[in-house]
């Protein structure tokens, strides 16, 4: 699940990131999820194995709150209606619940790889004798 992203040259310049903040809050209160009651999180495409395995790994309440938004955001769908104002999710609320553990999934396997592919060389017996 590896992308660009801008995020960490917008944090590095103060200005560029006063600049950028009303932006990103006006997009995410436009984008319309959070009027469904979904998190940003549960927009991520279930389809790779990472994040499967993250979802696998969720604690269960956070499991089934995941389940519950996401059936509830299906009903508001069909029914072309948005959740009461009081329901919508908040900025607060959304905040990553997922994305931490596919990044150390990731991370995980990109390790394993790394010692799968690690090239062991046997010593030599006069090495062996020579010292350490």
């Amino acid at each position: 699940m590896s992308y660009l992203s801008l995020a960490p040259f917008i944090q590095k310049r103060p200005w560029l990131l006063r600049w950028m903040r009303p932006l990103s809050r006006w997009y995410f209160d436009n984008s319309g999820y959070r009027k469904l009651g979904l998190k940003a999180d549960d927009l991520i495409p279930e389809e790779s194995e990472s994040v499967q395995l993250a979802l696998k790994r969720l604690p269960p309440k956070e499991a089934y709150d995941r389940v519950f938004r996401m059936r509830r955001a299906f009903q508001c769908s069909l029914a072309h209606q948005l959740l009461p104002q009081n329901e919508w999710t908040t900025p607060d609320q959304d905040y990553p619940y997922l994305e931490p553990i596919i990044k150390e999934i990731e991370a995980e396997r990109t390790e394993r790889e790394d010692l799968e592919s690690m090239i062991i060389k046997k010593r030599t017996t006069s090495s062996a004798k020579g010292g350490h």
